[in-house]
């Protein structure tokens, strides 16, 4: 009878616990800016990385799987400023990180009214464009490479639905390119 008696108190309590789900489901759209740090490894060749600035807009919608658990699909565009140059003489190589792609899932759980945390995983594709300069003459090229990113997040819920935010993410691509990026956002829950 004892264990019973405890039982269903602890479900009592779990039912008079505040449901913190209807903060972390639904749409998402949030400005993204922060760090970014782009890696190129050229076998044979050595490595070369440089920092920029990112900004972006992301989408997303999250759904309700628990009492403080949301299951979300996102989607994100951004750019970065950074670049690597290399000159000799009058000769000049540039390497620019372009725009960058990505959608994947992620889990949100809500710790508190106020405060989220969340992981995502998802496919990226990065663009990357370069420019060589010999003579005076200057041909350019770009390419696309896709890879995949993961992260981790937290929210501040500012308001019932406004938002900020830092992330944490990694991405790793085709080619020797990879990048490390922290980010602030600023959003708005629907």
């Amino acid at each position: 009878m004892r264990k019973l008696s405890v039982l269903l108190a602890a479900v009592a309590a779990g039912a008079s616990a505040p449901a913190f789900a209807g903060d972390i489901a639904g749409p998402r759209v949030e400005a993204i800016l922060g760090w970014d740090n782009v890696r190129v490894d050229i076998d044979g060749l050595g490595h070369g990385s440089r920092s920029g600035f990112m900004y972006g807009l992301g989408l997303g919608y999250d759904f309700a799987v628990g009492g403080n658990v949301a299951l979300g699909i996102d989607a994100e565009i951004s750019d970065s400023t950074a670049d690597l140059d290399v000159t000799d003489g009058t000769d000049r190589a540039r390497l620019s990180a372009g725009r960058d792609l990505y959608v994947g899932g992620r889990v949100t759980g809500a710790v508190s009214d106020r405060f989220n945390v969340y992981a995502k995983a998802g496919y990226t594709n990065a663009r990357i464009k370069g420019s060589v300069t010999t003579g005076g003459v200057t041909d350019s090229d770009s390419a696309n490479g896709d890879g995949i990113r993961l992260g981790a997040g937290a929210q501040y819920m500012v308001t019932s639905n406004a938002y900020v935010g830092a992330e944490y993410r990694y991405s790793n691509y085709e080619g020797g390119l990879s990048r490390h990026q922290v980010a602030a956002t600023i959003g708005y829950r629907f």
